[in-house]
């Protein structure tokens, strides 16, 4: 049986490479506590396109 809890697959997204115009994506995939974090995370993760570390937010 699979458990069941608070903690959510979340997706995230670079902010930085959206609005640049590059092509392609920057995209992690992590997971968070929906009940101590019920709003949106923003993490600094590192763009591999972009070469440098930018905020990433979440998605979905």
């Amino acid at each position: 049986m699979a458990k069941k809890g608070n903690r959510v697959q979340v997706i995230m997204e670079c902010t930085e490479h959206k609005n640049s115009g590059m092509p392609g994506t920057s995209r992690y995939i992590t997971t968070k506590n929906r009940k101590n974090t019920p709003e949106r995370i923003e993490l600094k993760k590192f763009n591999p396109v972009l070469r440098k570390m930018t905020v990433h937010k979440e998605i979905k």
